[in-house]
């Protein structure tokens, strides 16, 4: 396989993630904390949209690589729209403490998960844009939900 041609499978997930930088620093470029708080409210406002354009779809792949999902499916349903509240949250400024705290668990777990499914072999697709588009489960999806948790733990401690 050609490098490109693996790398075209991340295509999707760029481009979002630079609109929303883009949008982010639009919004907030002078405060580095607030510019955060921005990107990760956006970031999961637009994953959470593309995951509910196909609730059981979604549900199906990240059921095969969640830990809680896997015990409790209700947990996979519920995901979308926990991670639509969060990106309200940050984008309201709404109790920044728990929004991180809340973040940053639920960023670890999944996280945790991602690493197991990969380090197990298996070859599922990342549930992280829904089934609209196609993005492998890869490192970039354990450094997406790593990155998450990390923003969050320098939100908890105002390090930004």
């Amino acid at each position: 396989m050609k490098v490109g041609a693996g790398l075209a499978k991340y295509k999707p997930l760029v481009v979002i993630i630079a609109v929303v930088l883009v949008a982010a620093l639009a919004v907030n470029y002078r405060s580095p904390l607030g510019f955060m708080h921005i990107f990760m409210g956006l970031f999961f406002v637009v994953f959470a949209m593309f995951k509910l354009f196909d609730l059981p779809g979604f549900v199906q792949g990240f059921a095969m690589y969640d830990f809680p999902s896997q015990k409790f499916r209700q947990y996979a349903f519920a995901y979308p729209f926990i991670e639509l509240l969060l990106g309200v949250a940050y984008l309201a400024d709404f109790v920044p403490m728990l929004t991180d705290l809340a973040t940053l668990i639920i960023m670890s777990v999944s996280a945790a998960g991602v690493l197991r499914a990969l380090s197990s072999g298996m070859d599922v697709r990342c549930a992280c844009l829904g089934t609209t588009l196609n993005v492998p489960l890869s490192t970039v999806s354990v450094l997406e939900n790593i990155g998450m948790s990390l923003m969050a733990l320098l939100g908890l401690f105002g390090l930004s």
